[in-house]
């Protein structure tokens, strides 16, 4: 894939993250503790992976 097709899934992903952290804190707020797998997954993998492809595309945009 080329710089330019990955940049978007980056920041979707990023944005899918920080959306379920956002999710996270709203339930534990309101006294939920069982969260759904799949949420905690969402949280803890989608933020940094996105990001960490948005480093890279930029990085090999540059060049």
């Amino acid at each position: 894939m080329t710089a330019d097709k990955v940049m978007p899934l980056a920041v979707g992903l990023f944005v899918l993250g920080v959306l379920a952290i956002v999710a996270v804190f709203v339930l534990f707020a309101t006294g939920h503790s069982d969260l759904p797998v799949w949420l905690n997954v969402a949280a803890t993998l989608c933020a940094p992976v996105g990001l960490a492809l948005g480093v890279l595309s930029s990085v090999r945009r540059r060049r």
